[in-house]
Protein backbone atom coordinates (compact mmCIF):
# COMPACT_ATOMS: atom_id res chain seq x y z
CA UNK A 1 0.00 0.00 0.00
CA UNK A 2 1.32 3.72 -1.00
CA UNK A 3 2.26 6.09 2.05
CA UNK A 4 -1.07 8.10 2.59
CA UNK A 5 -1.03 11.86 2.79
CA UNK A 6 -1.05 12.56 6.05
CA UNK A 7 0.71 9.15 7.70
CA UNK A 8 3.07 11.00 10.20
CA UNK A 9 0.96 13.39 11.53
CA UNK A 10 -0.90 13.42 14.76
CA UNK A 11 -3.96 15.07 15.54
CA UNK A 12 -5.55 15.77 19.08
CA UNK A 13 -9.04 16.44 19.22
CA UNK A 14 -11.05 17.83 22.27
CA UNK A 15 -14.63 16.88 20.44
CA UNK A 16 -18.23 15.82 20.89
CA UNK A 17 -21.18 15.80 18.48
CA UNK A 18 -20.80 16.62 15.06
CA UNK A 19 -18.68 19.41 13.60
CA UNK A 20 -14.79 18.33 15.12
CA UNK A 21 -15.51 14.71 14.85
CA UNK A 22 -16.25 15.26 11.17
CA UNK A 23 -13.28 17.45 10.14
CA UNK A 24 -10.71 14.94 11.98
CA UNK A 25 -12.89 11.70 10.64
CA UNK A 26 -11.69 12.82 7.19
CA UNK A 27 -7.72 13.82 8.32
CA UNK A 28 -7.79 9.81 9.32
CA UNK A 29 -9.23 8.83 6.25
CA UNK A 30 -5.62 10.61 4.99
CA UNK A 31 -3.86 8.63 7.40
CA UNK A 32 -3.22 11.10 10.64
CA UNK A 33 -3.55 9.56 13.77
CA UNK A 34 -6.03 11.23 15.70
CA UNK A 35 -6.16 10.79 19.30
CA UNK A 36 -10.01 11.52 20.40
CA UNK A 37 -10.08 12.91 23.88
CA UNK A 38 -12.96 11.80 25.67
CA UNK A 39 -14.89 12.33 29.44
CA UNK A 40 -14.46 8.72 31.17
CA UNK A 41 -17.32 6.99 32.34
CA UNK A 42 -19.33 7.95 29.29
CA UNK A 43 -17.04 9.39 26.33
CA UNK A 44 -18.45 11.83 23.79
CA UNK A 45 -22.28 12.42 24.49
CA UNK A 46 -22.84 11.34 20.69
CA UNK A 47 -22.34 8.18 21.57
CA UNK A 48 -25.60 8.24 23.63
CA UNK A 49 -27.67 9.91 21.07
CA UNK A 50 -29.35 6.54 19.78
CA UNK A 51 -28.88 2.60 19.68
CA UNK A 52 -29.67 1.85 15.97
CA UNK A 53 -26.13 0.40 14.59
CA UNK A 54 -26.11 -2.68 17.01
CA UNK A 55 -26.36 -1.00 19.95
CA UNK A 56 -24.05 2.33 18.58
CA UNK A 57 -25.28 5.65 17.83
CA UNK A 58 -25.86 6.52 14.37
CA UNK A 59 -24.23 9.50 14.44
CA UNK A 60 -20.94 8.16 16.20
CA UNK A 61 -20.81 4.97 14.34
CA UNK A 62 -20.38 7.79 11.37
CA UNK A 63 -17.52 10.22 12.08
CA UNK A 64 -15.33 8.48 14.42
CA UNK A 65 -13.76 5.25 12.67
CA UNK A 66 -9.97 5.13 12.61
CA UNK A 67 -9.75 7.07 15.67
CA UNK A 68 -8.00 6.74 19.24
CA UNK A 69 -9.92 6.88 22.03
CA UNK A 70 -8.10 8.82 25.04
CA UNK A 71 -10.12 9.53 28.50
CA UNK A 72 -8.88 12.12 30.74
CA UNK A 73 -11.34 13.96 32.77
CA UNK A 74 -9.24 17.96 32.28
CA UNK A 75 -10.68 19.27 35.52
CA UNK A 76 -7.62 17.49 37.17
CA UNK A 77 -4.72 18.69 37.13
CA UNK A 78 -2.90 15.16 36.10
CA UNK A 79 -5.10 14.52 33.43
CA UNK A 80 -4.50 18.51 31.43
CA UNK A 81 -1.03 17.75 32.70
CA UNK A 82 -1.10 14.47 30.11
CA UNK A 83 -2.71 16.60 27.23
CA UNK A 84 -0.42 19.46 27.92
CA UNK A 85 2.64 16.98 27.76
CA UNK A 86 0.73 14.87 24.47
CA UNK A 87 0.51 18.51 22.53
CA UNK A 88 4.18 19.48 22.50
CA UNK A 89 4.46 16.81 20.06
CA UNK A 90 1.33 16.72 18.04
CA UNK A 91 1.05 18.78 14.68
CA UNK A 92 -2.81 19.46 15.41
CA UNK A 93 -5.06 20.53 18.37
CA UNK A 94 -8.83 20.37 17.37
CA UNK A 95 -11.59 21.98 19.43
CA UNK A 96 -15.07 22.26 19.19
CA UNK A 97 -16.06 22.62 23.52
CA UNK A 98 -18.29 25.35 24.90
CA UNK A 99 -17.16 28.95 24.04
CA UNK A 100 -13.64 30.02 26.19
CA UNK A 101 -13.30 26.39 27.91
CA UNK A 102 -10.15 26.05 26.19
CA UNK A 103 -8.41 29.34 27.20
CA UNK A 104 -9.55 28.18 30.44
CA UNK A 105 -7.45 25.35 30.49
CA UNK A 106 -4.45 27.19 29.28
CA UNK A 107 -4.73 25.14 25.66
CA UNK A 108 -4.34 28.65 23.70
CA UNK A 109 -1.90 29.19 20.86
CA UNK A 110 0.24 31.82 23.22
CA UNK A 111 1.05 29.20 25.81
CA UNK A 112 1.13 26.07 23.65
CA UNK A 113 3.10 27.18 20.84
CA UNK A 114 6.04 28.24 23.48
CA UNK A 115 6.62 24.59 23.94
CA UNK A 116 5.61 22.94 19.70
CA UNK A 117 5.80 26.23 17.71
CA UNK A 118 4.61 24.04 14.67
CA UNK A 119 1.80 23.06 16.70
CA UNK A 120 -1.69 24.23 14.48
CA UNK A 121 -4.98 24.71 16.69
CA UNK A 122 -8.42 24.70 15.56
CA UNK A 123 -11.02 26.24 16.79
CA UNK A 124 -14.77 25.05 15.68
CA UNK A 125 -17.31 27.61 17.42
CA UNK A 126 -21.09 28.31 16.36
CA UNK A 127 -20.45 31.91 15.91
CA UNK A 128 -16.84 32.52 15.96
CA UNK A 129 -14.04 33.61 18.76
CA UNK A 130 -14.87 37.39 18.35
CA UNK A 131 -17.74 39.28 18.19
CA UNK A 132 -21.46 39.91 20.08
CA UNK A 133 -22.07 36.29 19.61
CA UNK A 134 -19.29 34.80 20.65
CA UNK A 135 -20.78 33.39 23.91
CA UNK A 136 -24.12 32.16 22.45
CA UNK A 137 -24.83 28.38 22.17
CA UNK A 138 -25.17 26.93 19.07
CA UNK A 139 -26.82 23.67 17.72
CA UNK A 140 -27.18 22.72 14.41
CA UNK A 141 -31.04 23.54 13.69
CA UNK A 142 -30.35 26.78 15.15
CA UNK A 143 -27.37 27.79 12.82
CA UNK A 144 -29.60 26.51 10.11
CA UNK A 145 -31.81 28.93 11.42
CA UNK A 146 -29.89 32.03 12.30
CA UNK A 147 -28.19 31.79 8.46
CA UNK A 148 -31.18 32.04 6.83
CA UNK A 149 -31.39 28.01 5.58
CA UNK A 150 -34.74 27.42 7.00
CA UNK A 151 -36.49 30.45 5.18
CA UNK A 152 -35.84 28.79 1.54
CA UNK A 153 -36.00 25.22 2.88
CA UNK A 154 -39.41 23.80 3.39
CA UNK A 155 -42.82 24.30 1.76
CA UNK A 156 -44.80 28.20 1.50
CA UNK A 157 -46.74 27.28 5.11
CA UNK A 158 -43.78 25.22 6.37
CA UNK A 159 -40.11 26.01 7.24
CA UNK A 160 -38.40 22.59 7.42
CA UNK A 161 -34.98 21.85 8.55
CA UNK A 162 -32.57 19.69 6.64
CA UNK A 163 -32.95 16.23 7.26
CA UNK A 164 -28.91 15.72 8.31
CA UNK A 165 -26.60 17.95 10.14
CA UNK A 166 -25.74 20.46 7.45
CA UNK A 167 -24.44 23.31 9.81
CA UNK A 168 -22.18 20.61 11.10
CA UNK A 169 -20.79 19.26 8.00
CA UNK A 170 -20.17 22.75 6.53
CA UNK A 171 -18.16 23.66 9.69
CA UNK A 172 -16.52 20.19 9.95
CA UNK A 173 -15.71 20.65 5.93
CA UNK A 174 -13.93 23.83 6.48
CA UNK A 175 -12.14 22.71 9.70
CA UNK A 176 -10.95 20.07 7.82
CA UNK A 177 -9.71 21.73 4.55
CA UNK A 178 -8.42 25.17 6.48
CA UNK A 179 -6.10 21.92 8.94
CA UNK A 180 -4.95 20.76 5.21
CA UNK A 181 -3.87 24.20 4.27
CA UNK A 182 -2.26 25.03 7.32
CA UNK A 183 -0.55 22.11 7.27
CA UNK A 184 0.87 22.79 3.67
CA UNK A 185 1.51 26.04 5.00
CA UNK A 186 3.69 25.34 7.59
CA UNK A 187 5.68 23.05 5.20
CA UNK A 188 6.52 26.51 3.96
CA UNK A 189 7.15 28.99 6.83
CA UNK A 190 7.90 25.99 9.61
CA UNK A 191 5.64 28.12 11.94
CA UNK A 192 2.22 26.59 12.96
CA UNK A 193 -0.99 28.58 13.36
CA UNK A 194 -4.66 29.04 14.59
CA UNK A 195 -7.89 28.56 12.62
CA UNK A 196 -11.45 30.22 13.39
CA UNK A 197 -14.59 28.64 11.81
CA UNK A 198 -17.82 29.44 12.46
CA UNK A 199 -21.05 27.69 11.68
CA UNK A 200 -22.56 30.26 10.71
CA UNK A 201 -20.13 31.45 8.21
CA UNK A 202 -19.66 27.67 7.11
CA UNK A 203 -23.41 27.46 6.28
CA UNK A 204 -23.46 31.59 5.09
CA UNK A 205 -21.18 30.48 2.23
CA UNK A 206 -23.47 27.68 1.46
CA UNK A 207 -26.31 29.63 0.83
CA UNK A 208 -24.57 30.62 -2.07
CA UNK A 209 -27.43 31.56 -5.21
CA UNK A 210 -30.13 32.90 -2.40
CA UNK A 211 -28.17 34.99 -0.64
CA UNK A 212 -27.63 37.19 -4.12
CA UNK A 213 -30.96 36.48 -5.64
CA UNK A 214 -31.77 38.06 -2.81
CA UNK A 215 -29.69 41.32 -3.09
CA UNK A 216 -30.30 44.57 -2.31
CA UNK A 217 -33.21 43.91 -0.71
CA UNK A 218 -35.19 41.54 -3.58
CA UNK A 219 -37.50 39.39 -3.10
CA UNK A 220 -35.60 35.84 -1.68
CA UNK A 221 -36.32 32.44 -3.26
CA UNK A 222 -39.63 30.99 -2.01
CA UNK A 223 -39.83 27.71 -0.07
CA UNK A 224 -41.09 25.29 -3.03
CA UNK A 225 -40.51 21.97 -0.45
CA UNK A 226 -38.84 19.67 -3.40
CA UNK A 227 -39.03 21.51 -6.12
CA UNK A 228 -36.70 24.37 -7.57
CA UNK A 229 -37.86 27.48 -6.35
CA UNK A 230 -36.61 29.17 -10.04
CA UNK A 231 -36.70 26.70 -12.44
CA UNK A 232 -39.36 24.59 -13.67
CA UNK A 233 -40.28 21.68 -13.94
CA UNK A 234 -37.57 20.90 -12.00
CA UNK A 235 -38.62 18.77 -8.76
CA UNK A 236 -40.74 15.74 -7.57
CA UNK A 237 -43.66 14.61 -10.00
CA UNK A 238 -45.88 11.40 -9.32
CA UNK A 239 -46.53 8.31 -11.54
CA UNK A 240 -48.92 6.73 -12.43
CA UNK A 241 -48.23 3.62 -10.24
CA UNK A 242 -47.26 6.17 -6.94
CA UNK A 243 -43.95 6.08 -7.71
CA UNK A 244 -41.93 9.98 -7.44
CA UNK A 245 -39.36 10.82 -10.23
CA UNK A 246 -37.10 14.06 -9.62
CA UNK A 247 -36.49 15.45 -12.99
CA UNK A 248 -34.94 18.65 -14.06
CA UNK A 249 -34.93 21.46 -16.99
CA UNK A 250 -32.11 23.85 -17.63
CA UNK A 251 -32.56 25.49 -20.45
CA UNK A 252 -35.25 26.18 -23.37
CA UNK A 253 -33.55 23.29 -25.96
CA UNK A 254 -34.26 20.13 -22.93
CA UNK A 255 -37.97 21.87 -22.75
CA UNK A 256 -38.39 21.21 -26.29
CA UNK A 257 -36.97 17.49 -26.02
CA UNK A 258 -39.17 17.33 -22.61
CA UNK A 259 -42.62 18.34 -24.31
CA UNK A 260 -41.57 16.06 -28.01
CA UNK A 261 -39.87 13.01 -26.11
CA UNK A 262 -41.49 12.51 -22.74
CA UNK A 263 -44.99 14.71 -23.28
CA UNK A 264 -45.85 13.46 -26.85
CA UNK A 265 -47.11 16.78 -27.47
CA UNK A 266 -44.96 18.90 -29.87
CA UNK A 267 -47.13 21.94 -30.08
CA UNK A 268 -46.75 22.49 -26.40
CA UNK A 269 -43.13 23.33 -27.23
CA UNK A 270 -44.18 26.21 -28.86
CA UNK A 271 -46.68 27.59 -26.77
CA UNK A 272 -46.37 30.95 -25.57
CA UNK A 273 -47.43 30.64 -21.94
CA UNK A 274 -44.05 27.67 -21.50
CA UNK A 275 -41.63 29.00 -24.01
CA UNK A 276 -39.10 30.45 -21.52
CA UNK A 277 -38.28 29.31 -18.06
CA UNK A 278 -39.83 32.63 -16.33
CA UNK A 279 -42.89 31.84 -17.54
CA UNK A 280 -43.22 28.25 -17.18
CA UNK A 281 -42.28 29.17 -13.36
CA UNK A 282 -45.06 31.85 -12.86
CA UNK A 283 -47.35 29.31 -14.83
CA UNK A 284 -46.23 26.31 -12.89
CA UNK A 285 -49.61 25.06 -11.52
CA UNK A 286 -50.92 25.17 -15.56
CA UNK A 287 -48.04 23.59 -16.27
CA UNK A 288 -48.29 20.87 -13.87
CA UNK A 289 -51.86 19.33 -14.82
CA UNK A 290 -50.04 19.15 -17.98
CA UNK A 291 -47.36 17.27 -16.87
CA UNK A 292 -49.26 14.92 -14.19
CA UNK A 293 -52.10 14.32 -17.03
CA UNK A 294 -49.40 12.52 -18.98
CA UNK A 295 -46.92 10.81 -16.28
CA UNK A 296 -50.76 9.04 -14.59
CA UNK A 297 -51.02 7.56 -17.60
CA UNK A 298 -47.36 5.74 -17.42
CA UNK A 299 -45.49 3.77 -14.63
CA UNK A 300 -41.94 5.35 -12.72
CA UNK A 301 -40.06 3.18 -15.14
CA UNK A 302 -41.93 4.08 -18.22
CA UNK A 303 -41.29 8.01 -17.19
CA UNK A 304 -38.04 7.35 -16.64
CA UNK A 305 -37.30 5.68 -19.91
CA UNK A 306 -38.95 8.17 -21.47
CA UNK A 307 -36.85 11.04 -19.62
CA UNK A 308 -33.81 8.92 -20.32
CA UNK A 309 -34.51 9.09 -24.35
CA UNK A 310 -34.81 12.51 -24.16
CA UNK A 311 -31.49 12.76 -22.29
CA UNK A 312 -33.59 15.11 -19.46
CA UNK A 313 -31.83 14.60 -16.15
CA UNK A 314 -33.99 12.76 -13.61
CA UNK A 315 -33.60 10.28 -10.30
CA UNK A 316 -35.56 8.00 -8.26
CA UNK A 317 -37.00 9.59 -4.48
CA UNK A 318 -35.02 7.05 -2.80
CA UNK A 319 -35.15 6.03 1.06
CA UNK A 320 -32.40 5.16 2.99
CA UNK A 321 -32.46 1.83 1.82
CA UNK A 322 -32.46 2.39 -1.29
CA UNK A 323 -28.95 4.54 -0.67
CA UNK A 324 -27.72 1.34 0.94
CA UNK A 325 -28.59 -0.70 -2.34
CA UNK A 326 -27.73 1.47 -4.74
CA UNK A 327 -26.39 -0.18 -7.54
CA UNK A 328 -23.94 2.73 -8.42
CA UNK A 329 -22.43 2.22 -4.94
CA UNK A 330 -22.24 -1.15 -5.30
CA UNK A 331 -20.95 -1.58 -8.98
CA UNK A 332 -17.94 0.59 -7.63
CA UNK A 333 -16.95 -0.76 -4.63
CA UNK A 334 -18.19 1.63 -2.01
CA UNK A 335 -18.52 -0.38 0.74
CA UNK A 336 -15.70 -1.65 3.04
CA UNK A 337 -16.52 -3.58 6.78
CA UNK A 338 -15.04 -1.53 9.61
CA UNK A 339 -14.30 -2.80 13.11
CA UNK A 340 -16.04 -1.97 16.13
CA UNK A 341 -17.24 -2.81 19.88
CA UNK A 342 -20.35 -4.27 18.17
CA UNK A 343 -18.55 -6.37 15.32
CA UNK A 344 -17.64 -5.89 12.02
CA UNK A 345 -20.18 -2.97 10.30
CA UNK A 346 -20.19 -1.45 6.70
CA UNK A 347 -19.16 1.62 5.47
CA UNK A 348 -19.02 4.10 3.07
CA UNK A 349 -15.54 4.78 1.50
CA UNK A 350 -14.98 8.47 1.65
CA UNK A 351 -15.48 10.45 -2.06
CA UNK A 352 -12.53 11.16 -4.48
CA UNK A 353 -10.87 7.82 -5.27
CA UNK A 354 -6.97 8.10 -5.66
CA UNK A 355 -4.81 6.48 -7.63
CA UNK A 356 -1.86 7.18 -5.43
CA UNK A 357 -3.25 5.79 -1.96
CA UNK A 358 -5.96 3.67 -0.59
CA UNK A 359 -7.72 5.64 2.63
CA UNK A 360 -7.54 4.48 6.13
CA UNK A 361 -10.62 2.31 7.47
CA UNK A 362 -9.97 1.56 10.82
CA UNK A 363 -12.38 0.32 13.33
CA UNK A 364 -14.40 2.80 16.15
CA UNK A 365 -13.09 3.09 19.12
CA UNK A 366 -14.71 2.13 22.43
CA UNK A 367 -14.39 4.62 25.17
CA UNK A 368 -10.42 4.91 26.38
CA UNK A 369 -9.55 1.87 24.53
CA UNK A 370 -6.15 3.21 24.18
CA UNK A 371 -5.53 5.54 27.06
CA UNK A 372 -2.89 3.21 28.69
CA UNK A 373 -1.26 2.88 25.69
CA UNK A 374 -1.09 6.80 24.72
CA UNK A 375 -0.13 7.55 28.28
CA UNK A 376 2.76 4.83 28.07
CA UNK A 377 4.05 6.68 25.25
CA UNK A 378 4.25 10.02 27.31
CA UNK A 379 6.59 8.13 29.95
CA UNK A 380 3.82 8.22 32.46
CA UNK A 381 4.34 4.71 34.31
CA UNK A 382 1.58 1.84 34.88
CA UNK A 383 1.48 2.70 38.57
CA UNK A 384 1.17 6.37 37.60
CA UNK A 385 -1.32 4.98 35.57
CA UNK A 386 -3.46 3.09 38.04
CA UNK A 387 -2.97 5.93 40.38
CA UNK A 388 -5.01 8.37 37.56
CA UNK A 389 -7.68 5.99 37.10
CA UNK A 390 -8.27 5.80 41.25
CA UNK A 391 -8.77 9.23 40.96
CA UNK A 392 -11.24 9.38 38.30
CA UNK A 393 -8.29 11.39 36.12
CA UNK A 394 -8.77 9.14 32.96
Amino acid sequence: MSIRPLEGITVVSLEHAIAAPFCTRQLADLGARVIKVERPGAGDFARAYDERVNGMSSHFTWVNRSKESLTLDLKQESALTALKTLLKTADVLVQNLAPGAAARMGLTAELLQKDNPGLILCDISGYGNNGPYRDKKAYDLLIQSEAGFLSVTGTPDTPSKAGNSIADIAAGMYAYTNVLAALLQRGKTGQGSTIDVSMLESLGEWMSYPLYYAYEGATPPPRNGASHATIYPYGPFKAGDGGTVMLGLQNDREWVLFCEVVLGNQALAKDERFDKNFKRNEKRDELLLIIDACFNKLTTEQVIAKLDEAQIANARLNDMQGLWSHDQLKARDRWVQVGSPVGPIPAMLPPGSNSSFDYRMDEIPSVGQHTNAILGELGITASEIEAMRAQGAI
